[in-house]
């Protein structure tokens, strides 16, 4: 019996959520497709009927991921005042509840150096998905004028792509936690 569109829709987005667990936690590299498609509930031969390379769903799957950092970004920001909004972005994401959970996490901490290094179509949803967050930051940014509230941002994103990258590399705990702390007292100042 085939499956409707929106059924096959459905199995598609359930793929592309499961690869974007799957890559944060393991990795891109690591992460085989039968491996994946098990972990998704499906076999591997079902694969080829919804996408045509490993590549485009890892380029799929990075957009979904950095489309929900983005959202989490956003209502972490609307749930607060103007000027509190960068602080609880900021706290949000350079924390131990970010670093401990890999495979809900972004992207750009999880996977910076293998997206650095993926293809084209890859890169490009990455890219877009740091646009759209400096953007979110931008908002709640106080500054002189609009270039220099984006260039904050941009320096607050990176670091705190960083300190979470950082964090996760460090096996003392202490150690590690004192790279998000001292990250965010930064950034707190700005």
């Amino acid at each position: 019996m085939r499956k409707s569109k929106e059924e096959t829709a459905e199995t598609r987005r359930h793929i592309i959520d499961t690869a974007a667990k799957e890559f944060r936690l393991n990795g891109i590299q690591a992460t085989g497709l039968a491996a994946l498609m098990s972990k998704a509930g499906l076999t591997h031969g079902g694969f080829y009927r919804h996408f045509e390379s490993k590549e485009q769903l890892v380029a799929e799957a990075c957009a979904a991921g950095m489309t929900h950092i983005v959202d989490v970004f956003e209502n972490t920001a609307r749930r607060c005042s103007d000027e509190g909004g960068y602080q609880a972005m900021v706290e949000r994401y350079v924390s131990t509840a970010h670093r401990d959970n890999a495979s809900g996490g972004c992207p750009l901490a999880g996977l910076g150096s293998e997206l650095a290094r993926a293809d084209t179509d890859t890169r490009a949803a990455a890219s877009r998905g740091f646009n759209e967050l400096v953007e979110v930051m931008t908002a709640h940014i106080r500054a002189e004028s609009d270039a220099q509230a984006r260039s904050r941002a941009v320096f607050a994103l990176a670091a705190m792509i960083g300190a979470v990258t950082v964090s996760r590399i460090i096996e003392d705990e202490q150690a590690s936690t004192a790279v998000l702390d001292d990250v965010k007292r930064h950034l707190d100042a700005m």
